[in-house]
């Protein structure tokens, strides 16, 4: 069997921190009938909850029966599913084998699996649903290795062909009856720092995606860090919502520090019904990307520019009184004067908590955000009323938070301070180099993409650019893949341009055009929800929604967008102004290869798709 190799940077003083691979064994010893989990019972509308003994014995047995089916320290089990408890029932039972965990995005198609498969070498994977299952029975048919599917969801149809797949729950009797758990105690007795813990696949937006190798010293070393940056605002008794897949670094390694932390984890199983279930669950805690946030931020706009004159200057007023108290004052570590601190309680009771209430956050403690630029009108609007964003960024392959916001003395536009332990620096071309315990030693089975990774004393190059204040904030500027020059030698962000976009309540996505072309323009992709509103406010009798081709290509609507996106751009210098844009009547998709399975689009792809539109933007 091939040998993995080691991490080489621990951190050793982390004693407090349990090892995941006994974080439920440990758990159970202490509190054994403490809540760990809670999720959503679709067929009853409730949620129901697991403790640490459940917790406990599940992955135990899971344990067994992985060993049953010859899994060994260092191979790696496939989990493809949306987010399940027996995710991490099965994620844990890998660890106390000092086996691999390889996470699979619940939306890949076929063909990526069988590349994540073929490249892991998986040959027992776990499913979640329907739509797992079909994929991975499809892979289960070609020649990439995989041997077992187990699958989570009873109510999964099999192929009538399918004689080798098992459901959860006969894989769980498997392992009760195997009389194997001795050496699962053994082998978890025996796991370490130096165990390689997960092969997180990147998304891929240039390419094949590559195998992010994170060792269980990796998870100590950020659960350690943010032990440090997040003193005095966590504590016991609170829940945090699973709502990013647990594919997604920032969601995993939140989850798992929340369980050591003695954080409930509320599991959301379906992203589309997040709406539903924050309010239902009404969580301390969730990561997210500044997606959510800014459709938070658009439907609380939205909401208020249908109040009354009365209520527009009482919503004025208390926003003014919140930018004041928190962004003045609480931000720069300040104690506000009395009558101000007067006048925030009574908008903060009369105003700020109704609005919190509405989107099921009333009892917010920390909403860690990445992934992605968050504008500072959002977060400004966000903090002034008392929504604790703690915006932040991170790679997989830094196990998540590279940095984020501080407790006092974060800055706008800002992505925070580093955490403890990292070493940062940045390069002649601006970009951002990292070394430090939390930092991946490479790519799974790439040795060309690690040394091209990795500088000659051992930095981990980003990929992004940006640069320190004086007091140790850091600022992205821009992704120096996705940054383009026009043919008049003027460099684009692209990503500040179509965030800013994004940010109008009528536009829900924008593709940026520009490299090497005289003028900038844009592919935008509409809010189609709020179409039909605009053709009765336009006026608008002779169309229908229903031919949303058409009512894009009406020259009153693109008027309207338009005068929307000269708004959104009148403080933008010129060169970064768009000229001409095209309303597209159908969404970016994966399916099309559009879009990664973490939502980010794939530029040249989409660039390839709509090369005809794109073109026509620039002839004469």
């Amino acid at each position: 069997m091939e040998s993995l190799p080691t991490c080489a940077i621990f951190v050793s003083d982390m004693t407090n921190i349990i090892h995941l691979a006994r974080l439920a064994q440990g758990k159970a010893a202490q509190s054994p009938h403490q809540t760990a989990l809670r999720y959503r019972d679709y067929k009853v509308s409730q949620w129901k909850s697991i403790d640490w003994q459940h917790f406990d014995r599940i992955s135990a047995i899971a344990a067994a029966a992985l060993l049953e089916q010859g899994v060994a320290p260092e191979e790696r089990i496939g989990i493809f599913s949306q987010n399940k408890p027996e995710c991490l029932f099965c994620e844990t039972a890998a660890y106390a084998l000092r086996a691999v965990a390889v996470p699979l995005y619940a939306t890949s198609t076929t063909a990526q699996i069988e590349y994540i498969i073929k490249d892991a070498a998986i040959q027992v994977i776990f499913v979640g649903e329907q739509y797992q299952y079909d994929r991975a029975f499809e892979a289960l048919q070609g020649d990439c290795g995989l041997r077992q599917i187990v699958i989570f969801d009873p109510e999964v149809r099999l192929h009538r062909n399918d004689q080798s797949s098992v459901y959860f729950n006969r894989f769980l009797n498997i392992g009760s009856l195997s009389g194997r758990q001795q050496e699962v105690e053994t082998l978890r007795e025996a796991c370490s720092d130096e165990d390689l813990a997960n092969i997180l696949y990147t998304s891929g937006t240039t390419g094949n995606p590559k195998g992010v190798m994170l060792y269980h010293g990796n998870f100590r070393a950020i659960f350690e860090a943010m032990n440090l940056k997040l003193e005095g605002i966590i504590g016991k008794n609170q829940s945090s919502m699973s709502f990013l897949p647990m594919t997604h670094i920032l969601e995993k390694a939140w989850a798992y520090y929340c369980l050591e932390n003695d954080i409930r984890v509320d599991i959301n199983l379906r992203p589309t019904d997040i709406q539903m279930t924050i309010k239902e669950a009404r969580p301390c805690m969730m990561c997210s990307v500044p997606r959510f946030w800014e459709k938070v931020y658009a439907g609380i706009q939205d909401a208020l520019a249908g109040y009354g004159p009365f209520m527009q200057k009482v919503m004025h007023y208390a926003l003014n009184i919140g930018k004041r108290y928190n962004i003045d004052y609480q931000r720069n570590g300040k104690k506000a004067p009395w009558l101000l601190d007067l006048r925030y309680r009574l908008v903060s009771l009369t105003v700020f908590s109704k609005i919190k209430k509405t989107v099921g956050i009333e009892n917010g403690v920390l909403f860690p955000t990445a992934g992605a630029k968050l504008s500072d009108e959002v977060c400004l609007f966000m903090r002034s009323i008392g929504i604790p964003i703690c915006y932040g960024y991170g790679l997989t392959e830094s196990t998540a938070t590279v940095a984020c916001f501080d407790r006092y003395h974060w800055k706008v536009g800002s992505v925070g301070t580093l955490i403890e332990g990292l070493q940062a620096r940045i390069d002649e071309n601006g970009e951002i180099l990292l070394k430090g315990p939390t930092i991946t030693p490479g790519y799974y089975h790439q040795p060309q993409a690690n040394e091209e990774s990795f500088t000659s004393d051992g930095f981990f190059r980003t990929g992004d650019a940006g640069y320190f204040d004086e007091e140790g904030h850091l600022f992205l500027t821009d992704r120096l893949k996705d940054l383009f020059k026009t043919s008049n030698g003027k460099y684009i962000v692209p990503q500040n341009i179509e965030t800013a976009l994004s940010n109008d309540r009528y536009i829900e996505e924008a593709v940026i055009v520009g490299d090497q072309r005289k003028f900038v323009s844009a592919l935008i992709i509409p809010d189609y929800h709020e179409i039909p509103k605009l053709l009765e406010k336009l006026g608008i009798s002779d169309l229908s929604a229903d031919d949303m081709a058409a009512c894009l290509r009406d020259p009153r609507v693109h008027h309207f967008f338009e005068d929307r996106i000269r708004l959104v751009q009148k403080d933008m210098a010129g060169f970064e102004q768009i000229r001409r844009f095209v309303l597209l009547p159908e969404k970016f998709s994966m399916e099309k290869g559009e879009l990664t399975n973490t939502l980010k689009t794939k530029r040249k792809v989409i660039y390839e798709h709509y090369i005809d539109q794109i073109n026509q933007m620039y002839e004469l």
